[in-house]
């Protein structure tokens, strides 16, 4: 007697709600996308695949309905021969075509979105590398300016309000200088003992008090820096 025969395996589960909830239809290069840019609007827009009620354990394909024990008992122990009864287009139960079915939809789903992936990559560094060109144009830029900006002090250094002062004081005290020598010129006379002429005097005079007033406008001039009344410089 043969042995009772096995039942045949249990059909793969259905997709479930969260699962086909992803399904799309296969999209082509023409994919439209959301408005995120990522997912297609098709996978927005999948439809649940239709709900195929399960055959149970003691469902078999038509054509093993009128085969005998022995054929049966043969088939399950060949697991290549079953897959192959099992996957079979003209074998296989609604049920798991329709999984089938939506496994593909998925797949390719996913392949259009590697793509679009793959294009935002090469867009992105695209974008990268041209942002990383204009910073390194901006800081070539900022080297150069910083570079005219330093000649442009350098060359303004002599009219800063600190040069001017210090040249201001230096004047003053050159000047000081420069009416002293004079005084002490005129005090010792030529050397031969002889007083001055009165024309030799009243030169003396006038370039003295030349000398004097150059003196008492650098003296006004720095008292009023002092002050800060200097106009442009408060």
């Amino acid at each position: 007697m043969y042995s009772p025969t096995p039942p045949p395996p249990v059909p793969p589960p259905k997709p479930s709600s969260h699962d086909s909830s992803r399904l799309g239809t296969p999209a082509g290069k023409g994919v439209a996308f959301d408005s995120s840019g990522l997912i297609p609007a098709q996978a927005r827009q999948s439809q649940q695949p239709q709900e195929i009620p399960d055959p149970g354990e003691q469902w078999l394909p038509k054509f093993l309905e009128d085969k005998s024990k022995q054929d049966l008992a043969d088939l399950l122990s060949n697991p290549s021969l079953l897959n192959a009864v099992t996957h079979s287009l003209s074998t296989i139960h609604p049920s798991l075509s329709a999984t089938h079915e939506a496994l593909l939809a998925s797949l390719n789903e996913n392949i259009n979105l590697a793509h679009h992936l793959v294009e935002l990559e090469q867009h992105f560094a695209h974008q990268r590398s041209q942002t990383q060109a204009q910073l390194l144009s901006t800081h070539a830029l900022e080297r150069q300016w910083r570079q005219k900006q330093s000649e442009m002090d350098h060359a303004l250094a002599p009219f800063a309000p600190a040069s001017l002062y210090q040249r201001l004081t230096q004047g003053l005290q050159e000047q000081e200088m420069v009416c002293a020598a004079m005084e002490e010129s005129f005090l010792e006379g030529d050397g031969s003992g002889e007083p001055a002429t009165e024309r030799e005097a009243g030169d003396w005079v006038r370039r003295y008090r030349e000398a004097r007033k150059v003196c008492y406008l650098r003296q006004e001039r720095k008292e009023r820096w002092n002050e800060r009344r200097v106009g442009g410089w408060r």
